[in-house]
């Protein structure tokens, strides 16, 4: 038997350490080669690490949340044969695994309490109040008939509470205290019925993988990028007209259209207009780059938290051809199968919570971006035509920008023309 040590690969792009998501097998494991073996996190994606070998796991190197450099030992197997370590020099092992272990400190036992007399049986009470109850020969608590009345409904052993009133007295709120400590407490509600027990505890949950990369991206962007959001209403109802003929026409050869190509089709027609909007700005040397193609990245919901893949040369994209590709991206996202260079590059950014949108929100930029379209819900409103009140279906965009980069006109200009080919959607496809 031999042992082989299989040490973090270089996964390219300049990246010198990545950060421990989760390990897929335990000390004891038996893997078979190719087998992944653990998730790692670089900057954008999620990478996971196979076995090179068949063997059985001896020991893992680091735990979730860490962050490990390139080259360094991750994982230990035993396998048949001499293995990549040279058996005559065992390798020492890292120092990651190693803890320091402090001798047990001899205890010396407390000395005895001295006894103590036994206290003298607690006086009688003599009280006027017919709806009182007095301390008895045999200790029974102290406590109002109301009181024994609720401890009773509540299935409490009243000679398990503290009293707090005088002498001590159990009281109602002494009853309420006993919620979550072993006896289920229950309130009296409105029309007969109860509510609840207490709730009770709580749960510290590390920050790791793609929630941490999240939180430091956001925060990154927030701490350099001075937004600003500007928010307009649309008049989508032609648009919709449009989409469900199309869908109706088109579906069952070209797939199904949502509003998100059909916005991508007008950022695309509009942005030739503002060129510094379709840009990356690169604060640390003071340099914008402007992009000719667009690169449309999705905001995208996964199970494990906010990604943003890219739809590419989105200028060179029909409708269906937009609306497959965030399709496949974003199913790709949802089950961790993106690639690095799916999640990277993007010129502008779109967000969208479907019929969740809300009214407004303010989107946070995708830095080093300077700007962000967000789609809220599509609503059936009242409006004002030729002095008549008619339903119309409006949606609102919610679009921030980088104040160093783009002024407020230019932001309001850019999101007027969104507007205008939103609104009269056979302008898209005229040149």
């Amino acid at each position: 038997m031999g042992t082989y040590v299989i040490k973090m690969p270089d996964i390219g792009e300049g990246i010198a350490e990545v950060e421990l998501v989760e390990w897929h097998v335990k000390a004891g494991d038996v893997v078979a080669e190719e087998q992944v073996l653990a998730d790692v996190m670089t900057d954008k994606a999620t990478v996971e690490i196979p076995s090179h070998v068949a063997g059985k796991v001896v020991a893992l190197t680091g735990k979730p949340g860490e962050v490990i450099a390139v080259g360094s030992e991750i994982i230990r197997l035993e396998v048949e044969g001499k293995g990549n370590v040279d058996e005559a020099a065992p390798a020492k092992p890292p120092a990651a695994r190693i803890e320091a272990v402090p001798a047990p400190v001899p205890v010396k036992p407390a000395p005895a309490a001295p006894k103590l007399a036994p206290a003298p049986p607690a006086p009688t009470l003599s009280l006027a109040s017919s709806r009182t109850e007095t301390q008895s020969d045999n200790d029974k608590p102290l406590a109002a008939p109301a009181v024994r009345r609720r401890a009773k409904e509540l299935g409490i052993d009243l000679a398990a509470v503290s009293g707090s009133g005088p002498d001590g007295r159990i009281t109602q709120e002494d009853l309420e205290g006993m919620g979550g400590r072993g006896n289920a407490l229950r309130f009296a509600v409105p029309g007969g019925g109860k509510m609840g027990a207490q709730r009770h505890g709580e749960e510290s949950v590390p920050v790791i993988g793609l929630r941490r990369k999240i939180a430091e991206k956001m925060q990154d962007a927030k701490r350099r990028i001075p937004h600003f959001t500007y928010v307009e209403e649309v008049d989508v109802t032609a648009l919709e007209e449009a989409r469900v003929q199309l869908n109706a026409r088109w579906k069952p050869q070209r797939g199904h259209l949502t509003m998100l190509p059909f916005l991508m089709h007008a950022i695309v027609r509009t942005l030739p207009d503002y060129p510094e909007i379709n840009a990356r700005f690169d604060d640390d040397n003071g340099t914008l780059t402007k992009y000719s193609p667009v690169h449309i990245g999705i905001a995208t919901q996964t199970p494990n938290g906010l990604m943003v893949p890219v739809v590419r040369n989105a200028e060179a994209r029909d409708l269906w051809s937009c609306a497959s590709e965030v399709a496949r991206l974003a199913e790709a996202a949802r089950n961790g199968k993106a690639s690095r260079e799916e999640l990277v590059g993007s010129t502008i950014t779109i967000t969208s919570l479907g019929p969740l949108g809300g009214i407004v929100t303010t989107p946070v930029i995708n830095y080093p971006e300077v700007a962000i379209v967000g789609v809220n819900k599509v609503a059936e409103r009242p409006v004002v035509r030729d002095g008549l009140i008619v339903v119309r279906k409006i949606m609102n965009l919610s679009s921030s920008f980088d104040h160093r980069i783009v002024d407020g006109l230019r932001a309001a200009q850019f999101v007027q023309g969104l507007r205008a080919y939103l609104e009269a959607p056979s302008t898209l496809f005229v040149d």
